[in-house]
């Protein structure tokens, strides 16, 4: 035989060296639960390893993850009151606004930091927008979330992160930002996120399970790939800096296309239950975490991400799996 492919998997060294996909540090996004209070640092019951932090936690938590790379965050914030029409999510004393600037404060600009920008947590029924009649409205709320990015922008966030799936939300936040002189925070848009049953322990973390019916008109059929590339460029053509894909392990063929056609950086969302399936397995014996989780953020790259938003972050940095 002339050609023997095992001829450059013989060992450590050659197979390093001709591997076509690499992971870096600066790839990935840590998601932190920011809850009002002190002194607090609460297991999520479904999400092993991960926290409800109150501020003066979260600084502490940082301040270790820094030492490691763990420098990019995403936050959501957990416990506000309340309402119809979510108006506790653009307060100027938020629980995320007073985290952002609590963090930058403290950190400046050794930290980037990222806000989810979605009234779920802020309804009293449990969606991401207003509700009429039972029905999500769209223009409404695309007024609503740009006040909440606003918010974020004013309390110093780097980068907003809406993830409701209005329509134009994108242009809205982004023409609202450089009226009020934030033309430099970025936008990282939740562009393809699909109806998925893999955010339940999420739900239980942010309490932010709908009350009635699902989210099905809004967030994506996860039968449609053709859709996601239309989500994706009127989202790039609205001013986004940044194409995310929700969830990750099982949209790989999503991430691919976005790559293809996008010149944008595209992000992926391990989301909480790809993340709980394989810490419990890990936890149970059934599995090597290290291997399993490596070999799921190769997969993330392989497709075409250029950022990984997962729980896993602060394991591979801090345990220098990479």
């Amino acid at each position: 035989m002339q050609t023997r492919p095992r001829r450059l998997r013989k060992n450590s060294i050659i197979r390093e060296m001709v591997a076509e996909t690499h992971l870096s540090k600066d790839m990935f996004i840590y998601p932190y639960f920011v809850t009002k209070g002190k002194n607090i640092m609460h297991p999520i019951a479904s999400m092993p390893g991960i926290n409800h932090f109150s501020i003066d936690t979260l600084i502490r938590d940082i301040e270790t993850g820094l030492k490691a790379g763990v420098n990019k965050l995403l936050l959501f914030g957990v416990g506000e009151k309340k309402s119809k029409d979510g108006s506790s999510s653009y307060n100027k004393n938020s629980i995320v606004a007073d985290a952002v600037r609590q963090l930058k404060k403290n950190f400046g600009d050794d930290v980037y930091v990222i806000t989810d920008v979605c009234v779920c947590a802020y309804t009293d029924h449990g969606h991401c927008g207003i509700v009429e009649n039972e029905y999500v409205q769209n223009d409404s709320s695309v007024s609503l979330l740009a006040k909440m990015a606003l918010s974020h922008a004013q309390a110093g966030a780097d980068m907003v992160a809406p993830s409701d799936m209005m329509d134009g939300r994108v242009g809205a936040i982004r023409n609202l930002l450089d009226d009020k002189g934030f033309e430099n925070t970025a936008i990282m848009s939740y562009a393809i996120k699909y109806a998925s049953s893999y955010y339940g322990p999420f739900r239980d973390a942010a309490d932010s399970a709908p009350q009635h019916g699902d989210r099905k008109s809004y967030q994506m059929d996860f039968r449609n790939p053709n859709e996601s590339l239309k989500e994706g460029l009127l989202d790039e053509d609205e001013g986004a800096d940044i194409l995310m894909v929700k969830p990750a392990l099982a949209y790989l063929d999503i991430i691919k296309t976005l790559k293809s056609n996008s010149l944008l950086p595209i992000a992926c969302y391990n989301v909480s239950g790809e993340y709980s399936m394989v810490k419990l397995a890990g936890q149970k014996g059934w599995l090597n975490e290290r291997n399993v989780v490596m070999e799921n953020m190769h997969a993330f790259a392989r497709a075409g991400a250029n950022l990984i938003i997962t729980y896993h972050t602060r394991d591979i940095l801090l345990n220098k799996w990479i």
